[in-house]
Formats: C-alpha cells, sequence, structure tokens
C-alpha cells in the first residue's frame, strides 16, 4: 500500500517531471498518443486526470467520444478517431479508443463477429502506419479484480457527485465478466504487437497504478536526463504484456 503522504509527494515530483518532457515534446514537436483501456471502474478517470492535471491546456487534449451517430456508423471503423490524432508537439489521451470494438462492442452485441474479427485483423495495421509515420504511441489496459470493481460501482451508485460516472453498461459489467474477460484476452493477444505493445495495470490500488503509470511514461520516453530520480516502474503493478500473463495470475480472471 502507498501511505497518503508517500503518494502526495512522489506524485508532486513526477508531475513536475512529466511538466519538463512536455517542454521538451512541444518544443521537439512529438506527437503523443496515449490510450487507456480497461474495465469498467478501474480508475481510466483517475489516472488520466493526475497524467494531465498540470500539462499544457493548449498542447493536450483528452478525447472520451460518446457513440457513433448513423453517419459514423457506416464509416471506416478508425476514421472519427483519426480525427483527434496529435499534431505536431500535442499530447493526445484516449479515455476508452478504437479498442471499443475489441471489447464493450462484440460482448454487449454492438457489432457483429465479422465487424469483430476485421477489427482484431487491422488495428495492428492501423496503429503501425501510426508509429512508421513517428507517432509515439502507448496503450494501457487497467486491469482489477470482480470483488473491487463490485464496490466501486456501488460507490459510484451511492454518490451524486459521481452521476457523470455512470453508464447503462456498469449495471452489466458483473454480470458479463466472463465475457468480457474472454474478450479481453483476445483483444490483448492479438493487437499487442512488437511496434504496439500493451502495457498491463494491475489497479486494484489506485495510487500504485496512478504512480506507476506516470513512472512508465517517464522512463518510456527514452530521456535519462528527465527520469533521473524517477523509481522505476514496480513490476508487480505495471509490465508489458505477454501471453503468460493470462495464464499465471497477473491477469484477472
Amino acid at each position: 500500500m502507498t501511505h497518503s503522504r508517500d503518494y502526495d509527494d512522489e506524485l508532486a515530483d513526477l508531475q513536475l517531471a512529466l511538466i519538463a518532457q512536455q517542454k521538451k515534446a512541444i518544443a521537439e514537436g512529438w506527437r503523443s498518443l496515449i490510450l487507456f483501456e480497461g474495465r469498467d471502474a478501474a480508475g481510466k478517470d483517475g489516472a488520466i486526470a493526475r497524467l494531465t492535471e498540470h500539462a499544457s491546456r493548449r498542447e493536450t487534449r483528452i478525447i472520451a467520444l460518446s457513440k457513433p451517430t448513423d453517419r459514423e456508423k457506416g464509416d471506416w471503423y478508425f476514421q472519427r478517431y483519426v480525427h483527434h490524432l496529435p499534431g505536431a508537439g500535442e499530447t493526445v489521451v484516449f479515455n476508452r479508443s478504437w479498442y471499443n470494438r475489441g471489447g464493450v462492442e462484440p460482448v454487449m452485441g454492438f457489432c457483429t463477429p465479422v465487424q469483430h474479427e476485421r477489427f482484431l485483423r487491422d488495428a495492428p495495421a492501423f496503429e503501425e502506419m501510426l508509429i512508421d509515420s513517428g507517432m509515439r504511441m502507448t496503450k494501457f489496459w487497467l486491469d482489477i479484480s470482480q470483488e473491487v470493481q463490485a464496490k466501486r460501482l456501488d460507490a459510484r451508485r451511492a454518490d451524486p457527485l459521481r452521476a457523470f460516472k455512470i453508464s447503462p453498461l456498469d449495471a452489466v459489467a458483473q454480470e458479463k465478466w466472463d465475457d468480457y474477460t474472454a474478450a479481453r484476452d483476445t483483444m490483448l493477444t492479438r493487437t499487442h504487437t512488437a511496434a504496439s505493445p500493451w502495457v498491463c495495470v494491475r489497479a486494484d490500488h489506485k495510487k500504485a497504478a496512478r504512480l506507476n503509470i506516470l513512472r512508465w511514461l517517464l522512463h518510456a520516453a527514452g530521456d535519462k536526463k528527465l527520469a533521473k530520480g524517477v523509481e522505476k516502474p514496480d513490476e508487480a503493478v505495471i509490465f508489458p504484456f505477454e501471453r503468460a500473463a493470462i495464464e499465471d495470475g497477473r491477469l484477472v480472471r
């Protein structure tokens, strides 16, 4: 467990390092894309908030798209996401992304099996094109246990200040737990590539998850000067996906 004062102190240090990193990103024209995916109530909103809390408002965008319009349903699947990709010096954070078609849509029947299979085939090629163009891309999968998800969903319903965090999908998250698990396993296995790997986060403990996500981003940027003094990510909390993680308990069944 992370003690509150230790958490607050390290969070402030990490956010200062992220400011320095973003200054360099803006000066050098980095195009940075960060995807947050995970179970309902896995802590995506909180992690994104800590990541972007002190970021440049002009060069940082958080994208959380609503369900597609009738017109968008007839478009190339990735088309509405392309519109939001970062330009030079920008950081774009997707709070759920095109990976809706890897998890929510097939489980809830919002896409056909053919559309799901086409997505699993096309997503790695789409991402490879982005990366080949010079985009810096990170994909986080936040994983939590069924018991923790149940507690967090109950807390949402009991707190009127969290009204906008409640969605119709919450009602079936527990009921369809096994279906979501199977979809996760397929998605991670089929779309984890050397060019665009998944980074898995064990997020039952929100504070540890947040700190390790920020540590990961600072070390992954490859600038030793900016990462100096930043603790290495804890492998017990955050790690690159590998097939073995599905079977050995690192990813919750």
